[in-house]
């Protein structure tokens, strides 16, 4: 039982800024990887922004520069602050998590939020 619940998505206009959560829950022993990804309207889900358990990052050429993926383990929370919006940016976003959820487990298991609408008006 591992729960991702992304929040503060929103419509904003080009050029500005927007800072995304996502909040894991549930049955979790330690967080690896966690990440951000998008959805548009008819097109394939990518990957934005990934964020390792000792904070090395990786991001979409889209988005380098105008991004920034960062962590709070003791809150087992992800944010995505995004700067610079542009109309290309508008998809719902869904945050991931790579988790451990027994002791004694030699793998992670993979989960999913339920995404929040960031919509860029232009």
């Amino acid at each position: 039982q591992v729960q991702l619940v992304e929040s503060g998505g929103g419509l904003v206009q080009a050029g500005g800024s927007l800072r995304v959560s996502c909040v894991a829950s549930g049955s979790i022993v330690s967080i690896g990887d966690m990440g951000w990804y998008r959805q548009a309207p008819r097109k394939q889900r990518e990957l934005v922004a990934t964020i390792t358990s000792s904070d090395q990052t990786k991001y979409a050429d889209s988005v380098k520069g105008r991004f920034t993926i960062s962590r709070d383990n003791a809150k087992n929370t992800v944010y995505l602050q995004m700067n610079l919006l542009k109309s290309e940016d508008t998809a719902a976003y869904y945050c991931n998590a790579k988790v451990i959820r027994s002791s004694g487990t030699q793998w992670y298991t993979s989960y999913w939020g339920q995404g929040t609408q960031v919509t860029v008006s232009s």
